[in-house]
């Protein structure tokens, strides 16, 4: 990958994709801010610096092919080439399964999977004529684990993970490595604004470390998935960054009332 890296990052204008765009720079990187809510969007721009050459704003959905093949057509003509993509857009409800709408579990694929497909589909082509790439996609411990009320988000997100083995695959012998994060509970506003005392306190008893995570240990992890020279014998792997979450066995006093309480949040 050469050193000149630019990285597309979906959601990029609020909380982990936030983070991970700043992390970006911090690096030294150009970064592409793709994402939907255009408020979100004035807001990153007035904080990052409108004039700052090395990030371009982009006001995209990825649920819409057209304007994300548009948008990425765009960005390498007149910004650089991908070297790298981080899918970070996703929506998330909290919804018993029977509960569900056939409606809400269409939607919730239409962004946090097939999006995510879009996009990398759409990088990946471009990326395929400079023989290297690194595309990340934000999964969720929830795509791993039986999450309480995460039917359709927990679908969604298990399909990105079975998505990121198998172009992980398919890509290989092109140079582009495909890696996923599947966070647990992590404080972003959002979280902050949605997130009961109860539900805080059922993942509290659940998370082996008790405490949320931060939006900038999932930029960390990112950055190194996104660096060539940091992880480039690395592809189709997810890493779970939810304070031990996905592992944990019996909590010792908090065991019982773990047991009764199922954990639902961002993860």
């Amino acid at each position: 990958m050469s050193q000149e890296q630019t990285v597309l990052v979906t959601g990029g204008a609020s909380g982990i994709g936030l983070a991970i765009v700043e992390a970006i720079l911090a690096e030294g990187w150009r970064a592409i801010v793709a994402d939907l809510d255009s408020s979100n969007l004035d807001r990153c721009r007035d904080a990052l610096g409108a004039s700052n050459e090395r990030v371009r704003f982009e006001r995209m959905n990825v649920a819409d092919e057209d304007a994300v093949v548009r948008v990425i057509a765009a960005c390498e003509a007149e910004f650089g080439p991908l070297t790298g993509v981080v899918n970070s857009a996703g929506i998330g409800r909290d919804v018993p399964a029977l509960d569900t709408s056939v409606d809400l579990f269409r939607k919730m694929l239409e962004v946090n999977l097939i999006g995510s497909f879009v996009v990398s589909r759409e990088a990946a082509r471009r990326m395929r004529e400079q023989g290297a790439g690194s595309i990340v996609n934000i999964a969720s411990v929830s795509g791993v684990m039986g999450n309480k009320g995460r039917v359709a988000y927990g679908a969604s997100k298990g399909g990105v993970i079975t998505m990121t083995k198998v172009m992980a695959v398919e890509l290989a012998s092109l140079g582009i490595r495909v890696n996923a994060i599947a966070p647990g509970p992590i404080e972003t506003p959002l979280v902050q604004e949605v997130h009961t005392p109860e539900v805080r306190a059922a993942w509290m008893s659940t998370v082996p470390q008790r405490r949320y995570g931060l939006p900038d240990e999932i930029a960390g992890t990112a950055v190194f998935l996104l660096d060539n020279r940091k992880s480039s014998f690395i592809t189709g792997q997810t890493i779970c960054v939810d304070g031990g979450f996905s592992i944990a066995g019996i909590l010792g006093s908090t065991a019982a009332g773990a047991a009764e309480t199922s954990a639902t949040g961002h993860g």
